[in-house]
């Protein structure tokens, strides 16, 4: 078999490596400008490694009962790892992938290509701006995983874009977002506050560790106008190798605190991460 060698090539926004993973025969680790992107298994998409990943897998495998098709539509395409995720997990699923780097997007395609049969549709759009002309009630799910370098763009962040995307949803729909912080978690609980002005429903899904203020880490924040399966979350969450705590109902709320939303205007882009807090190769 033909030894796998890396791929190394300046893209729109950055410089992007994929470089296989001598574990794992078919799989790939995707990186823009030295910051880990997404891993993906080819042979088995179900393979999660990223702790965020697998934990916003966590959310739309209980989302809607298991195996029922869902139209998915995911801000952010790195390396196509969730929407392939949907694909096994969810046969007959629609996605739209919106990326706003086209050179990544074809990086992508030519060397690592979506499964036959997946319908899943590729789009080189701005987030905000593709979510603000979508249709209405066409979504059953937004997942939220757009970062400019290493950093969530603030116009992404704010109101505005909250109820554009809570407009895309579907009445039972899920908004799900990936979103970095540390303590005192200013960034994260203005996020929170904000999907509070349009959402009834907020779960947290975070290492303890990153909670108690120890260190840098990702966040998913979880939205609707329906309760998700808390307990069944809980326990997903509970099981992995890096165990999460899911926070909701009162204990999120004191999280939040007196945080204030976020308007256009005063939007800022999310924390710019430690010296090596995600860096590699």
């Amino acid at each position: 078999m033909k030894e796998a060698i890396p791929v190394a090539r300046s893209v729109d926004h950055g410089f992007a490596k994929l470089m296989p993973d001598v574990d794992r025969e078919r799989a790939w680790l995707l990186t823009v400008d030295g910051a880990p992107q997404s891993y993906v298994d080819l042979d088995d998409p179900t393979h999660l490694e990223f702790e965020y990943a697998r934990r916003l897998g966590h959310v739309l495998d209980v989302a809607a009962e298991p195996g029922r098709a869902l139209d998915v539509v995911h801000l952010g395409g790195g390396a196509l790892t969730l929407p392939r995720y949907v694909a096994v997990t969810r046969p007959g699923s629609r996605q739209d992938v919106v990326e706003a780097d086209r050179g990544l997007l074809e990086l992508v395609a030519e060397h690592l290509p979506l499964p036959a049969g997946a319908r899943v549709a590729l789009h080189t759009a701005d987030a905000r701006a593709w979510v603000e002309h979508a249709r209405a009630d066409s979504a059953d799910v937004i997942v939220a995983d757009v970062f400019g370098g290493s950093r969530v763009p603030a116009h992404l962040t704010s109101v505005a874009y909250v109820r554009e995307a809570a407009r895309v949803l579907r009445g039972g729909g899920v908004y799900l977002a990936n979103l970095p912080d540390a303590a005192p978690f200013g960034f994260l609980r203005s996020q929170l506050a904000t999907l509070a002005t349009v959402f009834e429903e907020l779960v947290l899904i975070a290492e303890p560790g990153v909670l108690r203020g120890r260190r840098f880490g990702n966040a998913v924040l979880v939205a609707g106008h329906r309760p998700v399966d808390i307990a069944a979350l809980t326990r997903l969450a509970a099981a992995d190798a890096f165990p999460a705590r899911v926070e909701s109902g009162a204990g999120l709320r004191k999280f939040i605190g007196g945080a204030r939303a976020v308007r256009d205007e005063e939007a800022v882009p999310s924390p710019e991460p430690p010296d090596g807090a995600f860096g590699i190769g």
